[in-house]
């Protein structure tokens, strides 16, 4: 489809790191520095050569119009009711960021609280983590700009609707957490501009204390372990602020559980007390019922089960079971009016239940048919819950939950400028490599022909335990559209099935999670949906790794490969930011027998010279502090210089943006320049309408 592009010249150098005995050359570590001005040069030229074949696409302006048009609907999120207020964000179509309002009751007026899309000019800094105090006075939020994972905390009162002085900063992986008249943060310690902010490894995580109408320098430190530097420390309150909960992760080291420490306000005295000491189980505690907690854990419970634990006699002997574990994996338990609802999934849909505090079932919740449920978060007091139902064919819509009568009525409706009923979606299972069966959800318009030839795009991610459930996506219209078959592979490393699925995608079992994408696109082109040459793999993050390994082992898989935002150096991840987080999914390249196993698969170490690849776009972001942009520069650089084929292999900058866009018309546009990169090397030339 397309003449080799002339891709800019990268300068190697002769870096090369040993492993354990093993000499590994790195001739591109220069790009990791990210603020030299000779990797802004590099990055100017690869956008340089990449929009110009993107601009060359002629429907690439069509396709992102049709977007923009899609996407130009009405949209609110659930309510969370606190005190006499309901709290909830809606977007009116094509903002950039949703608008947070508060209203009085269900039946008050609306009123605008923060309008994210005054903060900046260019509608690229975000507002999230609205938390109400105790008495529904203030509300504590956070605020992030460019898509950095770094935020600020700031404070609104909802007598006056006037920003307190009081300024948080250097806040990240954190809650909000309110006890009495200030709240609980976690952050780190400051680091100057220019050194590293968006790249150095972010270590010693720290708990404080700010009490309203004092400055950050006078907040009381509450929690600080300099020797375990790369650890966690994230602290909630109980919704009565009784107990306030410190939990523990030391994932740097390989652990992938958390440790569990208690204050409890009626007895001051007895300091930090532990509930829970390893590293090696799931544990979160949901509530107190008076004196005990009631926590959710995956110990003695790969899929999950809610257990009561007296805080004074911790020991796992004495921890009495209110929630069973189930044959399907327990995904998340929520608290609203006394009561626990339960979310299960069933073959990776939701499935929903209500229970009184000491474990007896009440009913199950009628949903609105097979998708995924969110929200049934509450007070102890709430006659009624709140939550959001959707599908890859349905829009996220708001339901009310009666508790008494435990009926569903819809409280806001949405209304799409197009038809999803002429899509739909089927779920298959497909046998992977070693036997094991894989689901897949496939969406498409309805009668669909299986004459081998549809354009079909497989996504997929496999880790961290993150289930792919249904979503709805009025972007993706725009592809089914055109005759196009969108595929989600519930891989390995997920959660779909609970810890054993996961673990069977983890640190030296990942292989599982590759082998089972390619089983399912193998199963596509064996079952007349598509053909290689019209076939798309797609992923993001750790996804990104996924598609990355995928088209070095199997380069012939797929015409089109996107990687987005990928950890690409499997060998020095661990090195930026807070990479270390993931050792406990991948191991580390520091361990011997770990190395084995991740230099095996590293996309960047497997590129071969004079291998055909896929056409590829890249994409990544300069804000991107999660997954460093230096991933992708490496990987792009070695990609150009080892691809022998004739199909483009580019890279797509974002600026000011970070871990996925950081506002909707960058969303848009990035999501077109994607779709249209796939669509042209597919050979297809959409019609819109």
């Amino acid at each position: 489809m397309s003449i080799r592009p002339e891709y800019p010249v990268t300068r190697k150098d002769d870096t090369v790191d040993v492993y354990h005995g093993t000499s590994v050359a790195d001739p591109f570590r220069w790009l990791e520095d990210d603020r030299s001005a000779e990797t802004a040069a590099w990055v100017e030229a690869q956008n340089g050569v990449t929009f110009a074949h993107l601009r060359s696409i002629p429907f690439r302006d069509a396709l992102r119009d049709r977007m923009t048009r899609l996407v130009d609907y009405p949209r609110s999120s659930a309510p969370e009711q606190r005190g006499p207020w309901l709290l909830f964000a809606r977007n009116e179509g094509l903002q950039n960021q949703p608008v947070f309002y508060l209203q009085r009751g269900e039946e008050g007026p609306a009123e605008v609280l923060i309008d994210p899309n005054t903060l900046s000019a260019d509608g690229t800094t975000r507002v999230a983590g609205l938390t109400f105090d105790g008495q529904a006075r203030y509300i504590a939020y956070m605020v992030s700009h460019a898509g950095s994972d770094w935020q600020q905390i700031q404070v609104i009162d909802l007598a006056t609707r006037m920003t307190l002085p009081d300024i948080i900063d250097w806040v990240k992986v954190s809650a909000i957490a309110w006890q009495g008249n200030g709240f609980y943060y976690s952050r780190y310690p400051e680091t100057a501009e220019g050194e590293g902010t968006f790249s150095s490894k972010n270590e010693d995580h720290q708990v404080y204390y700010h009490t309203l109408g004092t400055n950050q320098a006078d907040d009381r430190l509450i929690y600080h372990d300099p020797e375990h530097p790369q650890r966690f420390h994230i602290l909630g309150t109980t919704e009565d602020e009784r107990f306030a909960v410190l939990e523990i992760s030391d994932r740097g080291q390989g652990k992938d559980g958390n440790a569990v420490l208690v204050q409890d306000a009626r007895r001051p005295e007895a300091g930090w007390m532990p509930v829970w000491t390893e590293f090696d189980d799931q544990l979160r505690v949901l509530d107190n019922d008076d004196d005990a907690l009631l926590i959710l854990t995956n110990r003695g419970a790969p899929n999950q089960r809610v257990v009561r634990v007296d805080p004074r006699h911790p020991a796992e002997d004495q921890w009495q079971v209110v929630i069973a574990e189930r044959e399907e994996p327990l995904e998340s338990v929520h608290t609203a009016g006394g009561r626990l609802f339960t979310l299960h999934l069933r073959d990776v849909t939701s499935r929903v239940a209500m229970h009184a505090y000491n474990g007896t079932h009440i009913r199950d919740v009628e949903l609105p048919g097979l998708g995924t449920a969110i929200g049934f978060d509450g007070e102890r007091d709430a006659q009624s819950v709140f939550y959001t139902f959707t599908s890859f064919t349905a829009p996220a819509t708001v339901y009310r939950y009666d508790l008494a009568t435990g009926v569903s009525t819809v409280y806001r409706a949405v209304t799409l400028p197009f038809d999803p009923s002429q899509f739909e979606t089927r779920q298959v299972f497909v046998t992977s490599k070693d036997g094991t069966r894989v689901p897949a959800f496939i969406v498409a318009r309805k009668g669909l022909v299986l004459h081998g030839n549809n354009p079909t795009l497989v996504y997929g991610y496999g880790g961290f335990n993150v289930s792919l459930p249904p979503a709805f996506s009025a972007l993706r219209v725009a592809f089914l559209e055109q005759g196009g078959v969108f595929v989600q592979a519930n891989l390995r490393g997920g959660g779909e099935y609970g810890e054993a699925w996961h673990q069977a995608g983890m640190k030296e079992h990942k292989q599982n999670v590759f082998d089972d994408f390619i089983a399912v696109a193998e199963w596509l082109i064996a079952n007349g949906y598509t053909r290689s040459e019209r076939l798309a793999m797609q992923g993001g993050s750790n996804g990104g790794l996924l598609v990355g390994a995928v088209m070095t082992q199997r380069p012939d898989l797929a015409a089109v490969a996107l990687p987005a935002v990928g950890v690409m150096d499997m060998l020095r991840f661990h090195t930026f930011t807070i990479g270390w987080n993931w050792i406990a999914d991948y191991g580390s390249s520091d361990d011997a027998e770990s190395f084995g196993y991740l230099h095996a698969y590293s996309p960047l170490h497997n590129l071969r010279d004079g291998v055909r690849y896929p056409a590829t776009l890249i994409t990544t972001a300069d804000h991107d502090d999660r997954v460093v942009p230096a991933h992708s520069f490496k990987f792009a650089a070695r990609l150009q210089e080892a691809h022998a084929g004739s199909a483009p292999v580019l890279i797509r900058i974002e600026t000011k943006s970070g871990h996925g866009s950081s506002s909707l018309t960058k969303q848009i546009e990035e999501t077109a320049d994607v779709f249209a990169f796939m669509l042209h090397q597919f050979g297809v030339t959409p019609a819109f309408t």
